[in-house]
């Protein structure tokens, strides 16, 4: 055999070589984070799904402080992979959506973040017509804004989730809205502001919190799914959500024996929200219970 053989053969045997061995390198997802607890949770539920996928997946997860719309760019593009927020039409209609909420519904119930010195504006509030009268702040494009106008509130709007903090504090409006367990971290991460929780007031609406994926990946949309699905079947997720430290913080301090409870109509509500499985879903008796 001469050398031009050997060089032949040895080239046969290296492309044999690479067929017959997997390629085992890591599909990455790429995520922008604002590092906040929504975050910190989202990312944590999108590791424990890939645990059950079949392929290997790596996250790529790089600060970003984008707003709702920027995200959604991103993800419509391909910059982004994953993403999350309150679901609504829109997003359903240009991202593929993984419709199990996050937070179990938790997100739908709102109470008010404010001005220390504003709690006493929400003590004689006893009907849906007396919430009229006073001033809501949430973010541009949020779905929340959406739900609060629909239903007659007077919104102030902000382009950056952190500018939000500042007003209220400033007292531009008198009082934000958060999901049940987000404040107390949201205050404990800014000792600077002179922020309370209001005791009496609680929003309630339907509101899932999805992880939402580009379009331009429906396998990863897929393995996402099934995960989730998986982890709600062995019992995994309700692990993850109920020894969350936010979850955890609802548990211990939102006393729901005193509040008065207004629901209000989610009109972006899309309609293959699974709302009939009902283990995709908290109960406030659950909730209360810690189980």
């Amino acid at each position: 055999m001469n050398l031009t053989q050997l060089v032949f053969s040895a080239v046969l045997a290296m492309g044999a070589l690479a067929t017959a061995i997997p390629c085992t390198a890591d599909e990455t997802v790429r995520i922008a984070s604002r590092g906040d607890a929504n975050a910190n949770y989202a990312i944590s539920m999108i590791k424990l799904a890939l645990k059950h996928a079949e392929k290997k997946y790596s996250l790529d997860i790089f600060d970003a402080t984008l707003t709702g719309e920027r995200q959604k760019q991103g993800l419509i593009e391909g910059s982004i992979d994953v993403s999350w927020t309150a679901t609504n039409n829109d997003m359903e209609e240009h991202t593929l959506p993984v419709r199990v909420p996050l937070y179990k519904g938790l997100l739908g119930y709102r109470v008010l973040l404010m001005n220390a010195e504003s709690l006493s504006n929400f003590r004689h509030i006893n009907s849906r017509q007396d919430l009229l009268s006073h001033t809501f702040g949430q973010g541009r494009g949020w779905t929340d804004t959406t739900i609060l106008k629909a239903n007659g509130l007077t919104v102030i709007e902000a382009n950056k989730y952190e500018s939000l903090f500042h007003m209220v504090d400033g007292k531009r409006f008198e009082a934000f809205p958060r999901g049940v367990h987000e404040p107390w971290l949201e205050m404990k991460n800014r000792p600077e502001l002179n922020l309370a929780v209001d005791n009496r007031v609680m929003l309630v609406y339907k509101m899932p919190f999805y992880l939402f994926v580009t379009p331009t990946r429906p396998d990863l949309a897929k393995a996402i799914e099934q995960g989730l699905l998986a982890a709600i079947d062995d019992g995994s997720f309700d692990e993850l959500f109920f020894t969350n430290d936010t979850v955890r913080t609802v548990i211990e301090k939102v006393d729901l024996s005193y509040r008065m409870v207004f629901e209000l109509k989610n009109p972006d509500l899309p309609p293959k929200t699974p709302l009939d499985n009902t283990k995709l879903w908290i109960t406030l008796d659950a909730l209360k219970d810690g189980a």
